[in-house]
C-alpha cells in the first residue's frame, strides 16, 4: 500500500518561513504529479501548488512569489518552501500524489497524506 507522510508543520510568526516535506513509500513505479492542498477551518480544501513529473509547476494566486514546490523524484518526496507567511496561510496542509502506478501499465491511483498543521500568528 502506498503511504504519504508529511512533516514540517508548526507555529510561526507572520513573515516567517516553514518547509514542508512529504515522502511517499510503498510499491511505487511512477508518480505523475505531486501537490500540496490546504484546508482552513470552515473552508473547502484548496490547491496550493502542483509539480508534475517533468518538473512543471503551478501555484495558487494567493501563494505565488512566496511558496516554492520542489520534488526529489528518486526519493518520491515533495517539498513546499513557504516564505513570508501570513495569518491567512493558517490551515492543515495535505500532500497529494496523483497518477501513482505501482507497476508499468497498471492503473493509476491517487493518494493523500494525513495532513500537517501550519499556524501563522499575527
Amino acid at each position: 500500500q502506498v503511504q504519504l507522510v508529511e512533516s514540517g508543520g508548526g507555529l510561526v510568526q507572520a513573515g516567517g518561513s516553514l518547509r514542508l516535506s512529504c515522502a511517499a513509500s510503498g510499491p511505487i513505479y511512477r508518480i505523475n504529479a505531486m501537490a500540496w492542498y490546504r484546508q482552513a477551518p470552515g473552508k473547502q480544501r484548496e490547491l496550493v501548488a502542483t509539480i508534475r513529473y517533468g518538473g512543471t509547476t503551478d501555484y495558487a494566486d494567493s501563494v505565488k512569489g512566496r511558496f516554492t514546490i520542489s520534488r526529489d523524484i528518486g526519493k518520491n518526496t515533495v517539498f513546499l518552501q513557504m516564505n513570508s507567511l501570513k495569518p491567512e496561510d493558517t490551515a492543515v496542509y495535505y500532500c497529494n500524489a496523483a497518477g501513482v502506478q505501482t507497476g508499468w501499465g497498471l492503473r493509476e491511483n491517487d493518494f493523500w497524506g494525513q495532513g500537517t498543521q501550519v499556524t501563522v500568528s499575527s
